[in-house]
């Protein structure tokens, strides 16, 4: 699994996020799933019997290590970072990486750091004043193969947090139904 995470969390890390255009990815079964802007666990849920957490990661990273974009979203402190993998009935759907500031992680949000295999959108989005914006996408080359993936900030009680997606081969966005 240290390969995999040296891979795909570190093209996560050095991806090139970009603006989605909204007006063409909208209408399309791939805009439909980078454009969630509710609970992307709640969307994988729907697609299997069985949605699991596999934890790769839980650290701290100083505020000096965020890229500019990072700090432009999150402010300019000490993060706690986050890596896990989602899976469907046991396949790998999707790597995510997250930014949690450490004043996020005060009062209420202090257990975000102790959640182990439980999803952070399932833990997010059971607060009625969750939201999600700032979503970007990116188009990421992993082992020769084009894969989506995108970046958004999270509110709980107005405390932020940055989530970075990158959707697996195997991942429903993959599969449009018709």
């Amino acid at each position: 699994m240290s390969d995999f995470k040296q891979l795909h969390i570190q093209a996560l890390v050095e991806a090139n996020w970009e603006t989605p255009d909204w007006q063409r990815l909208e209408p399309t079964w791939e805009g439909n799933w980078l454009l969630e802007r509710h609970s992307m666990t709640e969307r994988l849920k729907a697609h299997c019997d069985t949605l699991t957490v596999d934890v790769l990661g839980l650290h701290e990273i100083e505020r000096g290590a965020l890229s500019e974009s990072e700090r432009a979203l999150l402010g300019d402190e000490t993060c706690m970072v986050r890596e896990v993998v989602l899976s469907g009935d046991d396949t790998a759907w999707l790597c995510a990486r997250t930014l949690v500031p450490m004043s996020t992680l005060t009062e209420q949000e202090k257990d975000i750091a102790e959640l182990g295999a439980v999803p952070l959108g399932h833990r997010v989005f059971n607060q009625a004043n969750a939201r999600r914006d700032a979503i970007e996408v990116a188009h990421l080359t992993i082992d020769g193969a084009v894969l989506l993936a995108r970046r958004s900030r999270l509110w709980v009680n107005e405390k932020p947090m940055l989530v970075s997606e990158l959707f697996l081969p195997h991942a429903p966005i993959y599969q449009e139904e018709g």
